[in-house]
């Protein structure tokens, strides 16, 4: 399909799904989509997938959303973010799996304290604001996955829309697909390079794009 097609196609699924109050978990990605390299099927389904998530853990507690975040990639989901015990966050995972869709899920949320969660969530709600440090971090998540994006995008060789990051205590995770290992090596080296970054785990295939 076509780049101006996928993103009719996706952006379009995006405006329903965004009209039944998830606009902010679809629209941005819906605007990267005719740059990636996944088909448009899968696009679909995984935006779907996603919607299905976030609809389920908003009906548990609406709060959810500020602590644990969900990105799929090829119906491969990666669930990130904090929780303060081991009950809710099994339960988040069950909710997220009720899709049959689902090829598996990596569940990496972290269990805190509660102040540490507490914390989180003021960080989440000043994360626009550009900071480098503050709320319990020298190094601020958000100010980490700012960075990562902007060196994935001028970096030749990668295609960073393909490409799906969470930092969580400076631990990043990473969802998605290389056109190769080099590829691979190379976000991966861009990532360890960013300042902050204490760890990173992956759940990267690599899958040469046809014809390339």
């Amino acid at each position: 399909m076509f780049k101006v097609e996928k993103l009719v196609a996706v952006v379009a699924l995006a405006a329903v799904l965004g009209a039944t109050g998830c606009a902010n978990t679809v629209i941005s990605e819906a605007t990267q989509a005719a740059w990636e390299d996944r088909l448009a099927e899968d696009q679909i389904v995984d935006m779907k997938i996603k919607y299905g998530i976030v609809k389920r853990w908003s009906g548990r507690d609406k709060n959810l959303l500020v602590y644990v975040n969900a990105d799929v990639w090829e119906q491969r989901v990666m669930l990130t973010g904090v929780l303060d015990n081991t009950k809710e966050r099994t339960a988040v995972v069950a909710l997220a799996n009720q899709d049959k869709r689902i090829k598996i899920i990596h569940s990496m949320i972290q269990i805190v304290t509660a102040e540490q969660k507490e914390l989180r969530r003021k960080q989440a709600e000043n994360k626009d604001s550009g900071e480098k440090s503050g709320f319990g971090q020298a190094v601020s998540d958000f100010w980490i996955e700012t960075k990562i994006k902007a060196k994935l995008l001028t970096k030749s060789g990668i295609t960073s829309v393909n490409y799906r990051w969470r930092s969580v205590l400076n631990k990043i995770y990473i969802i998605g697909r290389a056109k190769s290992s080099k590829e691979l090596d190379d976000v991966l080296d861009i990532v360890r390079q960013t300042e902050g970054v204490k760890s990173i785990k992956h759940f990267v295939r690599i899958i040469p794009v046809a014809g390339s």
